[in-house]
């Protein structure tokens, strides 16, 4: 694996202060994927027990409503999404889809029990990682749904799921 994806996943919220050593080691479980442009990662409602680290490439979260997709955020290298699976082993909340050629590590269940054999303090760390991901993105949403509710127009929101 190369000091690049690395240093790449180090800079993420999820794998900051992860050691190389620990990095190595998921990285050497997980899946590396192509997904081309306008396909799915997955699709809401399906079963989730994975996150995906974008390693290139860009992608949109979209829910269905009204038989239409309507865009809760977007992501680019250096992003990962899907976490919430992970915590809550629940159906996918919405769709994420390519928005042009893409190239994702898939972090599943299994690869992260492994790394709590392998390191268990490093394991909790990243649990931890990913919760606080996850509730910066609450607070995003509550911000925006009381926005709303105030009565500013959603075209005004900035909708990119990137970490500040």
């Amino acid at each position: 694996m190369s000091t690049l994806t690395i240093q790449l996943l180090q800079n993420m919220p999820i794998f900051g202060a992860i050691r190389d050593d620990v990095l190595l080691h998921l990285l050497e479980q997980t899946r590396k994927q192509k997904v081309g442009r306008d396909k799915y990662f997955f699709r809401q409602g399906d079963s989730g027990d994975s996150l995906y680290v974008l390693e290139s490439g860009s992608a949109v979260a979209v829910k269905r409503w009204r038989d239409q997709e309507l865009p809760l955020g977007r992501f680019t290298a250096g992003d990962c999404f899907g976490e919430i699976s992970l915590l809550d082993l629940g159906p996918r909340s919405a769709s994420v889809r390519a928005e042009e050629d893409c190239v994702v590590f898939e972090i599943g269940h299994q690869d992260l029990h492994r790394l709590f054999s392998y390191d268990t303090e490093q394991f909790a760390l990243i649990q931890m990682n990913i919760s606080r991901e996850v509730c910066r993105r609450l607070r995003t949403a509550g911000d925006m749904l009381f926005r709303a509710r105030m009565g500013e127009a959603v075209e005004n929101f900035d909708i990119t799921l990137r970490s500040t």
